[in-house]
């Protein structure tokens, strides 16, 4: 089943728990891809100087300012897109870093497009999930209550482990909160707990 707004217009960091062993889903031209999701970060606005919000209001936050349940994506390293679900009420600006997929639909489609043999190294990776994915810049905004990409339940029992975050380490304090969330046990994270 399809989540409702409902499960999004919470705080960030109950959002991302509770999308660990849930199912991302991408309807797209090529057909369609889906993966479990094994990895996940929480970025807390205001409160979090690791979060892209954390200094106010700009156009490539404003999607962040919606009510939950859209799709906040950006560009890190001029090459890499990032996919977010947006979290928490109208002007409450949190979001959710979807880290890794362990793949379970479309895994040809996403062999293809990351050009690998391996469904191990297709969505171990913010960055190579929305390749696999075919994720683009232009799905920023996309209502993920909608058809086109969208979060199901899952009847898979999880175990959830917390960690620091990746890659934060300008944040100071925030830095060490542990706001990253992963399915124990999973061989598909994107990097092991330090």
């Amino acid at each position: 089943m399809k989540l409702d707004r409902d499960f999004y217009v919470r705080d960030g960091l109950t959002v991302a728990r509770e999308l660990i062993g849930k199912k991302l889903i991408h309807r797209s031209a090529e057909g369609m891809t889906g993966g479990l999701i094994v990895e996940a970060e929480a970025y807390m606005g205001a409160v979090d100087a690791a979060a892209h919000s954390f200094k106010g209001r700009t156009k490539r936050t404003e999607i962040q300012y919606a009510d939950g349940g859209r799709a906040y994506i950006y560009m890190i390293y001029g090459m890499h897109i990032c996919f977010n679900v947006t979290a928490n009420v109208v002007d409450v600006p949190e979001a959710v870093l979807i880290r890794a997929l362990e793949p379970t639909d479309g895994i040809e489609l996403m062999m293809r497009r990351r050009n690998k043999k391996s469904p191990w190294e297709l969505c171990n990776g913010p960055g190579k999930l929305t390749q696999a994915m075919g994720i683009t810049i232009a799905h920023y905004g996309v209502d993920l209550c909608g058809d086109e990409i969208f979060i199901e339940t899952t009847d898979r029992a999880v175990e959830i482990d917390s960690a620091r975050r990746v890659n934060v380490d300008y944040a100071g304090a925030a830095a060490d909160f542990p706001w990253r969330f992963l399915l124990r046990g999973s061989d598909f994270i994107s990097a092991p707990i330090h």
